[in-house]
C-alpha cells in the first residue's frame, strides 16, 4: 500500500486520543525507515535519479534488511511494549506502526517486498494482492474516506 494511505490510516484509526498526529507519522513508519532512506541515498548519492520502479536488482541489500526491520509484527510489539512500560500514552498512537503492517500482509505480492510480518522468528510471507490492484486501490480509498466521515460524525457528537 502507498505509504499516504498507511498515514491516513494511521490518523484515522489511532489519532483521536493524545499525540493524535504521531499517529500519522507511526503509520508511514515502516516506509520511511526502508524506502524513505533510500529515496534520501539516491537524492544525495546518485547520479541517475530514480524515476521509475527500480528492478529488485538495483535495490540495495540494506534496503531489504530495513524493510524486514520495519515491517515486522515482533519488532514493532516489542518496541510499543517498552514505550508502553514508560509512557502508555504515548503508545497508542504507535498501533499504527502494526496496522501498517497487517494492511501490507495483505497487499504486497511476493513478487516485491513481501511484508515479513514474524521477523526474525520465522521468514513466513504471504502472496497478497497488489494495492495496485484497482479493486484493492479503490476500496482503500473509498474506506479510508469512510473512516473520516466516522471520526467527524464521532467527534461532533
Amino acid at each position: 500500500m502507498d505509504t499516504l494511505s498507511h498515514a491516513l490510516w494511521g490518523k484515522g484509526l489511532f489519532g483521536y486520543r493524545k499525540y493524535r498526529w504521531y499517529s500519522f507519522l507511526f503509520g508511514a513508519l515502516p516506509d520511511l525507515f526502508s524506502f524513505g532512506i533510500y529515496f534520501c541515498y539516491i537524492i544525495l548519492f546518485s547520479s541517475s535519479p530514480l524515476m521509475e520502479r527500480p528492478t529488485r536488482s538495483e535495490i540495495p541489500e540494506w534496503v531489504y534488511s530495513l524493510y524486514d526491520i520495519s515491517h515486522s509484527l515482533v519488532i514493532a510489539s516489542i518496541i510499543i511494549f517498552i514505550v508502553y512500560k514508560i509512557h502508555k500514552e504515548f503508545a497508542f498512537p504507535m498501533l499504527a506502526w502494526p496496522a501498517h503492517i497487517i494492511l501490507d500482509f495483505f497487499t504486497h505480492s511476493i513478487e516485491f517486498f513481501p511484508t515479513p510480518i514474524l521477523w526474525p522468528i520465522s521468514d513466513f510471507k504471504f502472496d497478497g494482492i497488489p494495492w495496485s490492484n484497482p479493486i484493492i486501490f479503490f476500496t482503500n480509498v473509498l474506506l479510508i474516506f469512510l473512516l473520516f466521515i466516522y471520526r467527524r460524525k464521532k467527534a461532533s457528537s
